[in-house]
């Protein structure tokens, strides 16, 4: 798609919000219940350009005008630099505090020294995750891996998931069925396990699909990245 055409206008029911100086809240009195049944309005903030109104619903950005009588969905560039400002305030308002996660529910991994630190969701179903962590994982130094069983493909993955936490050494059971394809020993289904919590977790940070990689400054790339992007990522970390 050419830069011209990021900003796609599709018209909505006109609507006269009359001679009053436009507010945030009017603006999403006015525009939620235009985007559809269930889709909730996070919040409207006014940008610093072209008159547009910026729409976060759900970690997704759209943008209106200020009778929000059109709507804006793509992509917003900075002419002169190539600037993607929509992608920037698309990791702000999803940025997480990586403080909060709840790391004792997670397997850890620590590579050399462990300084830097990361927070991967993933399915132990999913080959995109085991591609991951089958090369950028493996191939990355001085990192600590905290991992959360995200069980979102199957049942199956629920019961991997229990049998590896369960297992006498969880990171050699994990890394035994993700890197070697040695399926973990069955354990009873009492045994006590974080899915519940994880799954819960996952739903409330928006991952919606695995792998998703949380990194120190509450940032997040979804998707197997490789161990070059993964490098870059890392060392724009303070």
């Amino acid at each position: 798609m050419s830069k011209l055409a990021l900003l796609v206008a599709s018209g909505l029911m006109m609507s006269c919000a009359g001679a009053e100086t436009p507010t945030e809240a009017t603006i999403k009195k006015l525009i939620e219940p235009r985007l559809g049944d269930g889709v909730k309005v996070d919040s409207v903030k006014e940008t610093p350009y072209a008159g547009l109104y910026e729409i976060n619903t759900g970690g997704d950005i759209l943008y209106t005008d200020k009778n929000a009588q059109y709507l804006f969905v793509g992509h917003v560039f900075d002419a002169k630099t190539s600037q993607d400002l929509t992608k920037e305030r698309i990791s702000d308002v999803n940025r997480i505090k990586f403080s909060d996660l709840p790391l004792a529910s997670a397997l850890k991994t620590v590579k050399g020294n462990g300084k830097r630190v990361i927070a991967v969701f993933e399915d132990p179903n999913c080959g995109y995750c085991k591609r991951f962590r089958q090369n950028a994982l493996k191939e990355i130094d001085n990192v600590t891996v905290y991992t959360f069983m995200y069980n979102i493909l199957s049942p199956d993955s629920i019961a991997k998931s229990r049998n590896i936490w369960c297992a006498p050494d969880r990171n050699k059971a994990w890394d035994d069925w993700m890197l070697n394809g040695k399926v973990p020993a069955t354990v009873a289904a009492t045994c006590a396990n974080p899915h519940d919590k994880i799954l819960a977790l996952g739903q409330q940070l928006r991952v919606s699909g695995t792998p998703a990689i949380f990194f120190a400054d509450g940032s997040r790339i979804p998707g197997a990245i490789d161990t070059k992007t993964l490098e870059q990522k890392l060392s724009t970390i303070k």
